[in-house]
């Protein structure tokens, strides 16, 4: 089953693929040897193999739908922050900007003592 051309660049523009003339070349005989498969497959004769077990016959059962449970980010950022002040998240100061104070002679805090 051949796949031609204009339908290589439709799909191509539904995929917003910018394909070059021997990229579109390539795609046409790669998508027609695709399709020469499934028709190669679908013309087996499986008329006498046994059918395998499919995962409808043996579905586990579905788990009820939690309706209570709801996105942790739809809560106000305050509850999700461990400090919180005046709209701001408040952060711990990094240690190593405090030894950069120091060593510019900057006297410490009396948090930082």
């Amino acid at each position: 089953m051949p796949i031609g051309r204009d339908e290589v660049r439709h799909i191509a523009r539904l995929a917003r693929l910018a394909l070059t003339e021997a990229e579109v070349e390539r795609m046409t005989r790669e998508l027609s040897a695709i399709l020469d498969h499934f028709a190669a497959i679908r013309a087996l004769d499986v008329s006498d193999v046994e059918p395998l077990a499919i995962a409808a016959e043996r579905a586990e059962p579905l788990r009820d739908d939690v309706t209570e449970r709801c996105d942790p980010l739809l809560a106000p950022p305050e509850e999700l922050a461990p400090e919180w002040r005046d709209g701001f998240f408040l952060v711990p100061r990094l240690p190593a900007l405090d030894a950069e104070a120091l060593e510019e002679g900057a006297e410490p805090t009396g948090e930082d003592r």
